[in-house]
């Protein structure tokens, strides 16, 4: 089969969950003798908008298409026709049998409805909420406040003071920067970044009613085209955890063609990394491992890190692992408070890295505070035999059976994390009663599920030719 796979961002410059796993996932298809290909975005704005270039990564074929976020109005970032030309001029090319839309951000819903226009049977894996929260899908209010209930009301207030598109002086000087390096060879983008982020700092203020209740209004529409368009075109939806399945039949796709598929991983690594067993009486090793933002809160386990007795928190090390760029006035409260209780920050760890640094631990702590999905983090520590500390939300809660793989806290309540983790370091011989059988679904078994799915979806196809 020629399959092509659809996601917002790739590797390397993102080694997120999505991506780790879609990059995983086309190479072990290859490895099957399928013909794969992937789609992909970039903002690089030393790039013209809307670029399509060709690259190779690890032997395939990526088409990346820049998208540097000149949107006109709020509608663009979920219905872009140009993002859809992008895609049909590849589909003309690689003609593939098979479309799997892995994430639709940067994109386009007209992406699926272009597949189907040419009978290319559609899949969809759910990854995350982005179908009915436009704040990146997370399912997360400007405030900070988990969205429990979907109020288009309250979408108006966050979306509002969310910059989902460039500003007309952002698009102008971005045009200069790429004119510079096409003449030059000179990227100027980096440090036209860190201007633009002082620029929006400065400029925040509260937007006017009025905004908050078009982009509500904006926001309903959203989510009923979305579900109006999907739908028909998509072959099988596939929600990688039970919670995001039951989340998305509440939310109107059809339970036929909405399947639980749990992830597949790559564990070769991880039984190559043998446990590196702590000393007789020595500190227990905790560590955080992701995104240093907020959503993801690893300031949760500082701040409960700092409510344990001071002789118990010299029981453990803390480290978390994360890279540091992306939210660079964060990262910094982190750190001063990190040096206020004793925690490393090293920096990220590269994913090839992680196996090595889990054999070195003996607590992972999970402490998101969305919806999570099905967190690459807990399915690593489970690989790796580390027990897991996680909030009890969402697809984490789902994946961690209190006194088998870990312990739940309460999402949110550091005093919750600091109660947990305080009864794990006074009774460290806790850990050594966990249970890690049976281990996460191997890449290989997961790659073969798809190939199924995707086989069968075109016997349903050539059924209704």
């Amino acid at each position: 089969m020629r399959i092509l796979l659809l996601v917002h961002d790739f590797l390397p410059a993102h080694p997120s969950g999505t991506e780790v796993y879609t990059g995983a996932l086309a190479l072990r298809l290859a490895e099957r003798g399928h013909e794969v290909r992937l789609f992909a975005t970039e903002k690089d704005i030393a790039r013209a908008h809307m670029s399509l270039a060709r690259r190779t990564w690890h032997g395939l074929v990526v088409h990346e298409l820049v998208n540097n976020l000149f949107y006109d109005d709020f509608r663009e970032t979920w219905d872009y026709p140009p993002a859809e030309r992008a895609l049909e001029s590849v589909l003309e090319e690689f003609q593939p049998d098979v479309l799997h839309v892995m994430h639709l951000l940067y994109l386009s819903v007209g992406c699926a409805e272009a597949a189907a226009r040419r009978g290319i049977p559609v899949l969809f894996t759910l990854h995350d909420f982005w179908l009915q929260c436009a704040r990146f899908g997370q399912r997360i209010h400007a405030d900070g406040q988990v969205c429990h209930v979907i109020d288009h009301a309250r979408c108006g207030t966050c979306l509002a003071r969310f910059p989902y598109a460039q500003t007309p002086l952002a698009r102008r000087a971005a045009r200069v920067i790429a004119g510079v390096k096409r003449a030059s060879g000179l990227d100027l983008g980096p440090l036209a970044r860190r201007a633009g982020e002082r620029v929006r700092r400065g400029a925040a203020a509260e937007p006017p009613a009025e905004r908050e209740q078009e982009l509500a209004a904006a926001a309903r529409a959203r989510e009923g085209a979305l579900r109006a368009r999907l739908a028909p075109v998509v072959e099988r939806f596939l929600a990688p955890s039970r919670f995001l399945r039951e989340r998305f039949l509440e939310w109107g796709l059809p339970a036929e063609r909405l399947e639980h598929l749990s992830y597949g991983h790559e564990l070769e690594a991880f039984r190559a990394s043998p446990r590196v067993p702590r000393a007789a009486g020595a500190p227990l090793r905790v560590a955080f491992l992701g995104t240093l933002a907020p959503h993801k809160a690893p300031h949760l386990v500082l701040e409960a890190w700092a409510r344990l007795p001071r002789e118990l928190a010299a029981r453990a090390t803390l480290t978390l692992w994360g890279p540091k760029h992306h939210n660079p006035e964060y990262v910094a409260g982190l750190e001063a408070r990190a040096t206020e209780v004793g925690a490393r920050l090293p920096g990220a760890l590269a994913h090839e890295e992680v196996p090595a640094a889990l054999a070195a631990t003996d607590l992972v702590v999970v402490p998101s505070v969305w919806y999570e999905n099905s967190p690459l983090a807990i399915h690593e520590a489970r690989a790796a035999h580390v027990a897991v500390l996680v909030s009890d939300l969402g697809g984490m809660a789902e994946l961690v059976e209190p006194g088998r793989q870990g312990w739940r806290f309460r999402a949110g309540d550091a005093e919750d994390l600091a109660r947990a983790l305080a009864e794990v370091l006074r009774a460290p011989e806790r850990l050594a009663g966990l249970d890690f059988e049976p281990p996460p679904k191997d890449m290989r078994s997961h790659a073969e599920e798809l190939e199924q799915r995707y086989a069968a979806a075109l016997d349903r196809r050539r059924a209704r030719a």
